[in-house]
């Protein structure tokens, strides 16, 4: 029995519409030739486990993050002594951990497209022309994630309903998290 593939024109049926990933298969396939027997795996849009399997890998850097910042502001602190709940210094701190983490996930996403805790599951953020997405793009999509988290996660519950798997924060910033096929 032969396998046929699929032509190269007809996009897989789960795939992005349009050309949200053209770019980026064509950056990823470069050196295979229009007559490749091969057909061209296809990068999809990532579904809701693989999100959030990545948030659990990537609470471990995070909280690395969260305790370098924390130790340098008790260093800096006179005396030495930790802030008192609901202080403000205490909600500075927080904004400043919020501040890092989101400086941490923006260089990930604006150098190579993932953080630690995608690159296992093969996730990438990409614009939606399928190129690295703008720094100002990939800001908005941490602080409208950060909304959907604290709203209990249903901006990520969104990607359920949505028929190409965007959460709120795809939407807000105009990009997508996609699940490259392996190598």
């Amino acid at each position: 029995m032969k396998l046929r593939p699929r032509p190269r024109t007809q996009p897989h049926p789960r795939a992005a519409t349009g050309t949200v990933l053209a770019a980026h298969r064509r950056r990823y396939h470069a050196g295979m030739d229009e007559t490749s027997p091969l057909p061209l795996p296809t990068a999809l849009p990532a579904h809701l486990g693989w999100r959030l399997l990545a948030l659990v890998y990537d609470a471990m850097p995070n909280i690395a993050i969260w305790f370098a910042v924390s130790g340098v502001a008790l260093a800096v602190v006179p005396g030495h002594a930790p802030f008192a709940p609901w202080s403000l210094g205490q909600m500075a701190l927080w904004g400043l951990c919020w501040g890092t983490s989101g400086l941490y996930a923006v260089m990930s996403w604006k150098g190579i497209g993932q953080t630690l805790g995608m690159r296992p599951w093969r996730l990438k953020v990409l614009g939606t022309d399928g190129r690295v997405a703008g720094a100002r793009a990939l800001w908005v999509r941490y602080a409208v994630a950060t909304l959907s988290l604290a709203l209990a996660g249903l901006g990520f519950a969104w990607s359920l309903v949505d028929r190409e798997r965007r959460t709120w924060h795809d939407l807000a910033s105009g990009t997508v998290l996609v699940r490259l096929p392996p190598r």
